[in-house]
C-alpha cells in the first residue's frame, strides 16, 4: 500500500473507541501534571528564591518544600470539592 492508505501502520485493525479514549485520558492526565508542576515550580521559585545562586540556602529549600506542599494540598482540596459536587 502507498503512504496515503487509510490503514494504520503495520496493517492492523484500528484501535477500539475505548482504547482511544483511554489513550486520550492518559495524555490529558500527563499534560495536566506537567502543567501543574511547571506552574508550581515557577510560582514557588519566584516566591522563595530571592538571590539565585549555585545552591539553595536552608531557608530557600524549606520555603520551596512548604510552597510545593501547599499547592499539592490546595489542589487536593479543590479536586475533592469539585468531584463531590458532581
Amino acid at each position: 500500500m502507498d503512504s496515503y492508505s487509510s490503514q494504520p501502520m503495520g496493517g492492523g485493525a484500528s484501535p477500539s473507541p475505548e482504547v482511544l479514549m483511554e489513550q486520550v485520558k492518559t495524555q490529558l492526565a500527563q499534560a495536566y501534571a506537567e502543567e501543574f508542576i511547571e506552574t508550581v515550580r515557577v510560582k514557588c521559585f519566584d516566591k522563595c528564591i530571592t538571590k539565585p545562586g549555585s545552591s539553595l540556602g536552608g531557608s530557600e529549600s524549606s520555603c520551596i518544600s512548604r510552597c510545593f506542599d501547599r499547592y499539592i494540598e490546595a489542589t487536593g482540596i479543590i479536586s475533592r470539592s469539585l468531584f463531590t459536587q458532581r
